[in-house]
């Protein structure tokens, strides 16, 4: 039975302006902003678990003869997500639509985005490494591009295994805090394991900085960020941090933090000081922003985790589940609010 929608999905309105920012940079004009409705109009469907009517906007939508290149983009990029909900028998569908957005061009808007699930976003994975389009224009200026390897756990104990997932829920937290940085271009988690997965070495659990450095390479990253967790008991942890250069493979950067088991201050401080390192001056308003989320609910963490490690093998409902529980813990752990809302179409 699929789940029934609920009133904290976000609204209308937000969909109309997040198709908007996609599209139009932000922009919106009378004509440009009716393929943007409409495409709001379809997520709308899509969030309600009426896909075929969501598919009857589009459907509509891909034959109008005015569209430009970022339109025709945007309109199969939600036929895919949309297809693919409907259910297995229905994912070559769903690549097809994949394919046909990187033949128009992969790098013609920066792919793929939070609201695409999973197994999608592994799937284009494939489609632009063909290309050689892993990686688009190099950002211009001095912005810093930016990859975040998953934390090492080095408690002692219980709390080795205790700690056991929240090495993976930390990487996300610094991606998703160094994101917020108009200085800084993460590199998606999942683009990492991607790499990792293909030359095989994910698998084992052991990721050398050698090895992490050569992937930083592949993906076009300037610094790779590598940390770790130690708890001995109930009271006392410590998280380390470093940012190696990719091209000289030297620690540039490094945060030592040690006090209460208060992880997402700590990662918060972490962020905070690594940029102040890289030379990045970060205003009240970033400031502000990097201290939005988190969560010092441990429980919370680790559902949070969990849920990671479930979306990642395309176990949504059981991902939404734990999601849920997470946000149902820490009602301002908006890191889990984001995911929840985008797996619940998806946990049915």
């Amino acid at each position: 039975m699929r789940l029934q929608r609920e009133s904290s999905w976000p609204s209308r309105t937000v969909l109309f302006l997040l198709i908007c920012f996609v599209l139009y940079g932000g922009t919106v004009v009378s004509q440009e902003a009716t393929v943007a409705d409409k495409l709001a109009e379809a997520l709308d469907h899509y969030n309600a678990l009426d896909y075929d009517k969501g598919l009857a906007v589009t459907d509509e939508l891909i034959k109008r003869t005015d569209l430009t290149a970022s339109d025709s983009v945007a309109v199969f990029e939600v036929m895919a997500i949309i297809t693919y909900a409907k259910g297995e028998t229905y994912l070559q569908q769903a690549i097809r639509y994949l394919n046909k957005i990187s033949q128009i061009g992969p790098c013609v808007v920066p792919m793929p985005r939070d609201l695409w699930p999973q197994e999608l976003r592994d799937t284009w994975y494939g489609i632009v490494k063909e290309k050689d389009a892993l990686t688009c224009d190099e950002p211009t200026g001095d912005i810093k591009t930016i990859a975040i390897m998953e934390f090492d756990n080095f408690s002692a104990g219980e709390w080795q295994e205790k700690l056991g997932l929240i090495s993976k829920g930390l990487a996300d937290f610094f991606a998703y805090d160094f994101a917020k940085i108009s200085d800084f271009r993460v590199i998606e988690r999942d683009k990492i394991d991607y790499i990792l997965d293909e030359i095989a070495l994910q698998q084992s659990g052991k990721v050398d900085k050698a090895t992490a450095v050569k992937v930083g390479k592949i993906l076009g990253a300037r610094y790779m960020v590598f940390g770790s967790i130690t708890q001995l008991d109930k009271d006392n942890a410590r998280m380390v941090v470093r940012a190696v250069s990719v091209e000289t493979s030297e620690i540039v950067a490094q945060v030592d933090r040690e006090g209460k088991p208060e992880y997402s201050k700590m990662e918060k401080e972490a962020v905070e000081e690594l940029a102040k390192q890289l030379d990045v001056t970060l205003g009240d308003e970033t400031l502000g922003k990097i201290q939005e989320g988190g969560t010092e609910s441990l429980d919370a963490t680790t559902y949070y985790a969990k849920g990671l490690e479930y979306m990642d093998k395309y176990e949504y409902a059981e991902a939404y589940d734990y999601f849920k529980k997470a946000y149902e813990l820490d009602n301002g752990f908006i890191e889990a609010k984001r995911k929840m809302e985008i797996y619940r179409p998806l946990a049915g």
